[in-house]
């Protein structure tokens, strides 16, 4: 990126980069959850968090039934604890009308669709300076350039390099070096694919400065933010649409889910469109005291997630919000399953 005023910037063009192919990883296929895989789980969880579960698991079939959105937004720990394949199933289903995250969960969906691997060994890399720094980052960086100049979305952008020969031979022209992958070894792992081949909306909701992307040559901020900022809007054109009811998941995001979906939520009701009788649901690991909700000397009273998508939007629009509490490597497949038998 150029800059041309008074301070001194980082000259990223002096970055050293490696090939992706030859990183520490800790999540390969293997590590992978299919939906014919999970009878070999030990899926237990508490009496309440089932229960949580199956009403969440009935509120989206009813609400698919009724033709009413299920969003979900995620963070990117369920794609690095192998759950993206049972998101990509739902999204096939039809069970979830917009999928949500932020860049990291973009990038290691991307990773496994090119390599079938990801989870940098972080502590590994970090002292050596090599934490972020795997060259095919710019694939990505190049598709938000292209994709930015034609005014299409983040997560269109990187499901359509994925799964379109043609505008990914286009990004690979320009971004591939010697010795790079020059296809996607398993398009099978990654929502952002199975988005884009259902015509399902995948929008990525980012900053500037937190992600690996960011520190490369290639990363270009109004390309970024430009592609991300269509999203938003994607977001909360679906938003609208839950003024006759709907569901929405936020599943191990603390800031960027719950701080997302209030500020559409505001905008949807601002223009007429006020959600109306919707389930909320936040599926994380804490502790959660609805009493804290309203207290700002509590710890729980500055848990976006919980005050937010627990408690604040389903209470303004007339809504129900639930807290699953639990590991979502045990209540993402419960979930799942849930859901198929609801079928």
């Amino acid at each position: 990126m150029e800059y041309e005023g008074r301070y001194k910037a980082f000259d990223s063009s002096r970055i050293a980069t490696y090939p992706l192919e030859g990183r520490s990883n800790k999540v390969t296929l293997d590590d992978l959850i299919f939906p014919g895989g999970l009878d070999a789980l030990n899926l237990d969880v508490p009496e309440q968090t089932a229960r949580d579960i199956q009403t969440v698991a009935e509120a989206m079939v009813t609400a698919r039934r009724a033709k009413k959105p299920v969003i979900l937004f995620t963070g990117a720990h369920l794609i690095k604890n192998g759950l993206g394949p049972l998101l990509a199933d739902l999204v096939e289903r039809r069970f979830v009308t917009l999928v949500a995250g932020n860049a990291a969960t973009t990038i290691h969906d991307f990773e496994l669709a090119l390599i079938g691997q990801t989870s940098e060994n972080v502590p590994a890399a970090l002292g050596q300076g090599q934490f972020g720094m795997a060259y095919e980052f710019a694939y990505i960086n190049t598709a938000l350039s292209v994709g930015n100049q034609q005014k299409l979305g983040y997560g269109e952008t990187l499901g359509r390099m994925i799964c379109d020969e043609a505008f990914c031979k286009q990004i690979l022209a320009l971004a591939a070096t010697e010795g790079s992958p020059r296809t996607f070894a398993h398009p099978e792992t990654s929502v952002l694919a199975a988005c884009y081949r259902h015509e399902v909306p995948f929008t990525v909701h980012v900053g500037i400065g937190t992600d690996v992307i960011d520190q490369h040559p290639s990363f270009d901020g109004k390309a970024k933010g430009g592609c991300s900022g269509r999203d938003f809007l994607i977001y909360t054109h679906e938003v609208t649409k839950l003024s006759e009811g709907g569901v929405v998941l936020n599943i191990g995001s603390a800031v960027t889910g719950p701080e997302v979906l209030l500020k559409a939520a505001s905008m949807a009701a601002n223009v007429g469109a006020v959600p109306h009788d919707i389930l909320t649901a936040d599926f994380d690991l804490r502790r959660h005291d609805p009493d804290e909700m309203t207290d700002e000397a509590a710890q729980g009273y500055y848990f976006r997630d919980q005050k937010s998508v627990v408690t604040r939007i389903p209470h303004a629009f007339g809504g129900r919000g639930l807290y699953v509490q639990g590991d979502q490597r045990a209540t993402f497949p419960l979930l799942y399953q849930a859901i198929l038998q609801g079928l």
